[in-house]
């Protein structure tokens, strides 16, 4: 033992200096980060945010109504000037007493301030509740303004949320105690590992910053994900079919195809076999087909909702009938897929093709009269931008989907991941439904400028009809027994528009099961975690309102209410199927080479 091991000057000088080279480490790192941010694309302005056209409205919007009901204006300014400055004063006594202690806390409780310095701390505790002040006076401001129609208050209430949610505290090296700590605790070693982070996305991305939700390093498809036993028995440009070995000697005999989205993976419904809906379905005596779609580049450019149709869902059908000999099938599909599997059967009907026995939908919009959340970047201000985009790429990159959607979860999906990940230097979870969501899909231009301006903004299938395959669809022309899914929470697919379309189809035989939780989580809902309830209603004639007030909670999943459904449209037990036939050889084993494709 040394004098100096003694020593606390000298364990200090010890940390000081670890500290500066830190720092100096920092400089370097930041030439990479430089570099690496020249590398990103140049995203339009018209996919940045909406059309100052908004703004300039709400701003007129704002001035008259301050000119027309002065009171009421001036009576919610005085109410956020008079809770501000009761705060600084109160606080700032306080200080003068020499109390270090926060002032009175009335905000309300929001689990982005939970480290307990936000409220024992006087300094962060101040900042907090001055920031939390400013919020509601901002969304009391958009709420004054009567100026607007409700899609514009929508779309005015959530940017001007977006930009609240940015300037949170926590989100600023300075005003985050909890960041702060950690960097001090680790003499800054935290705040090189964040920046390192950092670079190591953006170079992982050419230049765009995509925060890592999950460690990409921790999964493999078909090792740890995406397991369940099966083959590919067709392909074709578009998609691969799976079939997955049976697990029972009998089986239904008639098959069950399942078409998730091609916005994302199908390894959604196959996570892990605790919670793996295609395994569960096999194991319930069902031959059980899934869609594996490809994942488009440029050549794909021209590709049309048509050809989704003809060599996708028609395709796929018929590849199932023929392997498994049977007249007719029963199909699923999720989200766009079901959307898409609606044309489809519409298509079959007008060709008087009875191939499809029955039809479930999952967290599926047909009628999109109220787009929900995510309506509010599909104004034309959006949607010009995106057209232009994709026609000049010949795709719709995944990278504008991926930022659409974690957009509308911005702290869960933006800032809290980059808060660990950027500013505490933490490295990403092993976390599958995460690696999922990263793991994203383009989409040919054609195809997501018919669906972007025919479905989603003109809404011509619940209305004068969609013209596809050379007919003019509507959702009368639906007449299969179906049974559809939608989820409480869902902010993607609102499940009173998803209910309202099932409502306008002409089938008569309907069964609509709302579920508890949101639009993965509550379609991704085992029995056996008995996490998530659902709601039933024999009566669909009544407005969703009625029908959710009305309808009998059941607790546990929704899954073997499904099945119990489906198995009555399955038909006899035959002997088990074994994947493929001689005509349909085994192509590779499932999850198959379309999934893995970047």
């Amino acid at each position: 033992m040394t004098t100096n091991d003694l020593d606390p000057h000298a364990a200090t000088d010890k940390n000081f200096t670890k500290l500066e080279a830190n720092i100096a480490k920092i400089e370097t790192l930041t030439q990479r980060l430089l570099k690496a941010m020249g590398q990103g694309r140049a995203v339009p302005p018209s996919l940045q945010g909406p059309s100052q056209e908004l703004y300039t409205k709400a701003a007129t919007g704002y001035f008259a109504e301050m000119m027309q009901n002065p009171a009421k204006l001036v009576e919610h300014q005085v109410e956020f000037w008079g809770k501000s400055v009761k705060h600084f004063v109160e606080a700032q006594h306080l200080l003068v007493q020499g109390k270090l202690e926060p002032a009175t806390d009335e905000t309300p409780k929001d689990r982005r301030f939970a480290n307990e310095m936000w409220d024992t701390n006087p300094y962060f505790n101040f900042i907090k509740q001055q920031y939390l002040m400013n919020a509601a006076a901002v969304q009391q401001a958009v709420e004054d303004i009567d100026a607007l129609d409700s899609d514009e208050k929508s779309r005015l209430r959530y940017f001007s949320q977006q930009i609240v949610d940015m300037a949170c505290p926590t989100n600023f090296l300075a005003t985050n105690p909890e960041a702060l700590a950690l960097a001090a605790e680790t003499e800054g070693e935290s705040l090189i590992a964040g920046l390192e982070n950092m670079i190591a996305d953006l170079e992982a991305n050419n230049g765009d910053l995509v925060v890592t939700l999950a460690d990409k390093s921790a999964f493999k498809l078909g090792e740890n994900l995406a397991t369940t036993p099966g083959s590919v028995v067709f392909r074709n440009r578009l998609f691969e079919l799976i079939q997955y070995a049976p697990t029972t000697e009998k089986v239904h005999t008639t098959p069950l195809i399942i078409f998730p989205p091609w916005i994302n993976k199908f390894y959604i419904l196959d996570l892990k076999p605790q919670n793996s809906l295609i395994k569960w379905a096999v194991d319930q005596g069902h031959t059980v087909f899934v869609v594996s779609w490809v994942n488009p580049d440029a050549s794909f450019s021209g590709t049309t909702m048509t050809d989704y149709i003809e060599e996708g869902y028609l395709a796929a059908i018929g590849a199932v009938k023929d392997i498994c000999g049977v007249k007719k099938v029963n199909a699923v599909g999720y989200c766009i897929a079901g959307t898409t599997l609606s044309l489809a059967l519409g298509v079959m009907k007008k060709r008087k093709d009875t191939s499809v026995n029955s039809a479930t939908f999952f967290t599926t919009l047909t009628d999109f009269s109220d787009r929900g959340e995510v309506g509010v970047f599909l104004n034309d201000d959006f949607v010009d931008g995106i057209e232009a985009e994709a026609m000049e790429s010949g795709i719709l990159d995944s990278f504008y989907m991926s930022r659409t959607f974690s957009y509308l979860r911005a702290n869960d999906l933006i800032y809290g991941p980059a808060i660990k990940s950027y500013m505490m230097g933490k490295a990403p979870p092993a976390f599958d439904l995460l690696y999922w969501n990263g793991d994203g899909t383009n989409l040919p231009a054609s195809m997501a400028v018919d669906y972007l301006r025919g479905l989603c903004q003109s809404d011509r299938l619940a209305n004068e009809g969609f013209e596809v395959c050379g007919e003019k669809i509507q959702l009368k022309d639906v007449t299969v027994p179906l049974c559809a899914i939608a989820c409480e929470t869902d902010h993607i697919a609102a499940w009173k528009s998803s209910y309202t379309g099932v409502q306008k189809m002409g089938s008569k035989d309907k069964t609509f099961i709302l579920s508890e939780s949101g639009h993965v989580a509550g379609i991704i809902n085992p029995p056996t975690k008995k996490k998530y309830g659902h709601y039933t209603n024999p009566e669909n004639g009544l407005t969703a309102g009625d029908w959710y007030e009305t309808a009998d909670k059941h607790d546990g999943s929704w899954w073997p209410r499904w099945e119990s459904w489906l198995a009555k449209k399955s038909g006899k037990k035959v002997d088990a199927r074994q994947p493929g036939g001689e005509r349909y050889p085994v192509l590779a084993a499932a999850p198959g080479t379309y999934v893995v494709a970047k």
